[in-house]
């Protein structure tokens, strides 16, 4: 699920091509006009909610919550001509949910240039922050970096990778930027948006599922109500975690925490089908079957969810092609 999918088309035939054409080209003309009036042209920043919808209804299984949640906190948030704060979210959940599936389409979806834009800052702690002896160092170029980025663009999107491998401390010089003030240091950071991702709360997340399975509630039937508390209360437990004694969560700077809930096995065949169609390859029976065997299910008895999510689909069916 890490491939960001293009061609969410509403038509299949030359009849809809045409009218997709004819759209696109009124679309051209009325970002044009936002553009004059400096509605939304700042950097490259391009929001096309339609096709994010699209693609996360397409592609991104079994989230009823996550998919609701980023669109209509996204949505809110773009369309306020003057927010009071930056939008900050905080993906939670098992591995291979399709929480950096998420962040990328975030990325593609909102900026012209996708994770490529110049405006678009994606961090992981061991890439960016991999010693932490000089903590200080990174605290300080943090600072720096999305200082001098929200200065040159206010539209800027800030990706945190693996907030359980982050070094606690580093995280805390961003609580400036993530509050309700005018200013910081000189720079109106108020529309940029701030995305943290972490495996923690997963646990916890699983047993809400689980429960609701075993009392025969439909998953769509979970609310977000139930996992708030769990998840809250899992990274203020975690001292591995980013947010640890940060003040993040204790001022209540996050304005979502966004769950996202272990696959089953009909969902881990559903990432198979689209991995299929994303190559050009036909569905087949017997390289589905083969992947799901190949899959890892928990808890022992039950047998119902994938130890991996759909992380490694894409592998799995290059090896039985």
């Amino acid at each position: 699920m890490a491939a960001v999918r293009r061609g969410c088309w509403p038509w299949g035939s030359l009849l809809g091509l045409l009218g997709l054409v004819s759209a696109a080209a009124a679309a051209w003309d009325l970002t044009s006009l936002r553009c004059n009036f400096g509605a939304f042209c700042e950097c490259d920043f391009r929001p096309d909610f339609q096709g994010l919808e699209c693609d996360l209804a397409q592609h991104l299984v079994g989230q009823h919550l996550a998919r609701a949640l980023v669109v209509k906190a996204l949505k809110a948030f773009v369309q306020d001509p003057a927010p009071t704060k930056p939008l900050v979210l905080s993906l939670h959940g098992w591995t291979g949910t399709g929480k950096s599936y998420v962040s990328s389409l975030l990325a593609h979806y909102l900026f012209r240039g996708g994770l490529r834009s110049p405006h678009v800052h994606r961090f992981s702690p061991v890439i960016h922050f991999p010693h932490p002896g000089h903590l200080e160092r990174y605290k300080k170029d943090l600072k720096s970096w999305v200082q001098g980025n929200l200065t040159a663009c206010s539209r800027s999107l800030f990706l945190f990778d693996e907030m359980d491998e982050l070094a606690p401390g580093l995280i805390e010089v961003l609580r400036p930027f993530l509050g309700p003030s005018w200013v910081v240091y000189g720079t109106n950071y108020r529309k940029a948006i701030f995305i943290f991702i972490s495996n923690t709360g997963g646990e916890q997340i699983n047993q809400v599922v689980l429960e609701a399975w075993r009392s025969r509630r439909e998953r769509e039937e979970i609310r977000l109500q139930e996992l708030e508390p769990v998840i809250s209360q899992a990274v203020l437990d975690n001292p591995n975690h980013g947010f640890w004694r940060s003040g993040i969560m204790e001022e209540h700077l996050l304005d979502a925490l966004v769950p996202f809930l272990p696959l089953q096995r009909h969902h881990v065949q559903h990432c198979v089908l689209n991995e299929l169609a994303q190559v050009g390859l036909e569905p087949r029976d017997e390289v589905v079957q083969a992947v799901l065997d190949s899959t890892t299910f928990f808890p022992e008895d039950e047998q119902l969810f994938s130890s991996n999510g759909c992380k490694t689909v894409a592998s799995r069916i290059t090896f039985f092609l």
